[in-house]
């Protein structure tokens, strides 16, 4: 016999063995999950609960006072139930469910996780819900030969890679008797950088450029020429008035200014510059509120971690690069 202690392990393995095989939960699944017949489930609502208690009520009675006209209601209310069964599962079956997009957020805020619903068939489906924690759902209508996008808020609690988890897709429709619903473990994921400390430190002093450096500020030499744009580069460097002079030009892609020379100083913000006696998660916090700081200035800067460097530059690009590099430093490849 086994001991005591090792009863209720064995009963809770035995019940998780048991949902995994009904409810087919397979872990987080690649591309688009088809809500195949196998993966609908359907029960009865209390409402469709009592809708029956008051059918058998009507049959008891029925019989009891052998009235015809009884029978016949209990009978046409009956089909009517079965009829909702069969809607209530069609209106489920057969709907494609592949993940979206999710912007980065910041800990503390709520990840917008874009669900792509697909319905191939030629019947509207109408009402479907979509939940996570079965607190609060949206609902969606899909037309035939149809996507939309359904948006879930998570709560984006600490830093790293941050999964939706095992969503619950649902509907009552149409007269709430049945609900029938799926499961859906879709594999994304969505970033989550570090809060920002606040109030943080002041910004650190630049140091002495070593010549192969970046730029503080706006401290560029002579023009030099032009050269194609790309992503990141200031708004403020691109050849406006070469745009505007030919029409011609408006077709093509845009041109920004370079400048010869280096500067001579360089902006850094680095692990070492912060307080010694400051934990890990606090020198993130503060280094994420100087890459937020120097960007909105203008400023270029480089970013140096135990183990990396990011080389100074500016831009909407660098900034992510940033963030990124700040919101996994010291977590697993995998970390979710």
């Amino acid at each position: 016999m086994p001991p005591a202690g090792g009863s209720p392990s064995l009963f809770g393995a035995l019940k998780n063995g048991v949902l995994e095989w009904m409810f087919q939960w397979r872990g987080p699944e690649r591309g688009t999950i088809v809500l195949v017949q196998r993966r609908v489930f359907i029960l009865p609502t209390r409402q469709g609960l009592l809708f029956a208690g008051v059918i058998v009520l009507m049959l008891i009675g029925s019989v009891n006072y052998d009235l015809s006209l009884g029978f016949i209601l209990a009978f046409l209310l009956g089909a009517t139930g079965i009829q909702s069964l069969l809607h209530t599962f069609r209106n489920m079956a057969n709907l494609r469910i592949a993940p979206g997009r999710v912007q980065p957020v910041f800990a503390g805020e709520q990840a917008q996780f874009q669900i792509r619903i697909a319905n191939h068939a030629r019947m509207h489906r109408y009402s479907i819900g979509l939940t996570r924690d079965k607190l609060g759902a949206v609902y969606v209508d899909v037309p035939p030969n149809d996507e939309i996008t359904a948006t879930v808020s998570i709560p984006a609690i600490r830093r790293g890679w941050l999964r939706p988890g095992r969503l619950t897709l649902f509907t009552f429709f149409p007269v709430g008797l049945f609900r029938a619903w799926s499961y859906a473990d879709l594999d994304m994921r969505g970033l989550v950088y570090p809060a920002p400390a606040s109030p943080g430190l002041a910004l650190p002093l630049p140091e002495s450029g070593s010549g192969d450096g970046g730029v503080h500020g706006h401290g560029h030499d002579e023009f030099s020429g032009l050269r194609p744009y790309r992503p990141g580069d200031s708004p403020r460097h691109i050849a406006w008035k070469v745009v505007a002079r030919d029409d011609a030009l408006l077709n093509k892609p845009l041109l920004t200014k370079q400048f010869a020379g280096r500067a001579d100083s360089e902006l850094w913000l680095a692990w070492e510059l912060l307080p010694p006696a400051m934990d890990t998660e606090n020198r993130i916090a503060h280094l994420t509120r100087w890459v937020i700081d120097a960007d909105a200035a203008g400023l270029a800067y480089g970013l140096r971690l135990p183990g990396l460097t990011l080389p100074i530059a500016n831009g909407a690009m660098h900034r992510g690069d940033c963030l990124r590099a700040l919101a996994l430093h010291g977590l697993a490849a995998d970390h979710a």
